[in-house]
């Protein structure tokens, strides 16, 4: 059978119905919900295999990119997040999700302790503004690194998709902290050059001076992608900007069949 995606609709989202095109074509069914028909229990996240976080302005970014969204996870669904993350099934935050998740403390994960399961609230990470100080819509080149993400493990290529925001710098408090995704291997994906040569901080390769190119995280159990750029985008070869030239494209598809096989698996 195939996998049920729950997409969160939150107000200012505007990626969801191209969210649901990737991962209808990558063998999952969708549905795309507000976040009130959750509040109101006409629907639970566990109902579904796979989850979603799509990519917008929830709230007009507000009080900041994601935070407000971040604050509707934790104050009314935390339980049920909590839940959905540890059964292992696959959730992906794009752009603003990917805000909404690391703000929210669901990303870069949890920790365990003998209390008991908390999230990393000593392991401070944020996705804040652009180094070059403005809003970026370009495309880029993504290189899958992680072997323990669900989403990229099994991706041989690299993709080139485009990015669309203004706060997509990720940054965290410390070396320390930075060393620590690294040796858990929770670094999903990086910005390259459009040769593959890493991208190395230069601008525009790494649109927004995110540490050590990062464009997307995972957890450290692997089934949790947040990524600043839009896979979703790139699922046609129509869509390539250089499709005429020949250029070869990097689709996005290959990301949402890897998380959708990684959810017919459980």
């Amino acid at each position: 059978m195939k996998p049920k995606a729950l997409i969160l609709l939150a107000r200012g989202t505007n990626r969801d119905l191209d969210a649901a095109e990737a991962l209808k074509m990558a063998g999952a069914e969708t549905e795309i919900l507000p976040l009130n028909y959750l509040r109101k229990d006409k629907f639970r996240i566990a109902d579904f295999q796979m989850l979603v976080l799509a990519g917008g302005f929830s709230y007009a970014d507000a009080l900041g990119a994601g935070k407000l969204l971040a604050l509707d996870l934790n104050t009314y669904f935390e339980d049920e997040m909590n839940a959905f993350v540890e059964s292992g099934k696959p959730v992906i935050g794009i752009c603003n999700g990917f805000q909404a998740l690391v703000k929210a403390g669901i990303l870069p994960g949890m920790d365990h302790s003998p209390q008991g399961r908390v999230r990393q609230s000593g392991f401070r990470s944020t996705l804040t503004y652009n180094a070059e100080g403005h809003f970026e819509c370009r495309w880029v080149t993504l290189q899958p690194i992680s072997q323990i993400c669900v989403w990229t493990k099994e991706l041989p290529d690299t993709i080139e998709c485009p990015v669309a925001h203004g706060e997509g710098n990720f940054q965290v408090t410390d070396a320390a902290l930075i060393n620590r995704l690294v040796a858990h291997d929770q670094v999903a994906l990086t910005y390259v050059q459009a040769n593959g040569e890493p991208a190395a901080g230069a601008y525009p390769s790494n649109p927004n001076g995110s540490v050590l190119d990062i464009a997307g995280i995972c957890n450290r159990q692997g089934n949790v992608l947040g990524l600043m750029p839009h896979p979703e985008n790139h699922i046609h070869s129509y869509q390539h900007p250089q499709r005429t030239r020949g250029v070869p494209s990097g689709s996005g598809l290959p990301l949402f069949i890897s998380g959708v096989k990684h959810a017919k698996q459980l």
